[in-house]
């Protein structure tokens, strides 16, 4: 696997290798699993968006007509 950072990460990169007093590999890998972490919480709000598109009755739509005994 080859991956290419660009110039303003890789600064960014060194500078907070030394700010943090972490190596460059523990921080990738720290903002790695952050990005992850955001991706799926924005697919399952995505998800969530998605299932409450199928219906469109509100809650009295819903349950008008039902009587519980």
């Amino acid at each position: 696997m080859q991956i290419t950072i660009n110039d303003y990460n890789l600064q960014n990169l060194e500078t907070f290798t030394q700010i943090l007093k972490k190596d460059a590999s523990t921080l990738i890998n720290e903002a790695l699993e952050f990005y992850f972490q955001e991706q799926q919480k924005k697919l399952l709000q995505k998800n969530i968006a998605d299932e409450n598109a199928l219906t469109n009755l509100d809650y009295d739509e819903f349950w008008e007509g039902v009587e519980i005994e």
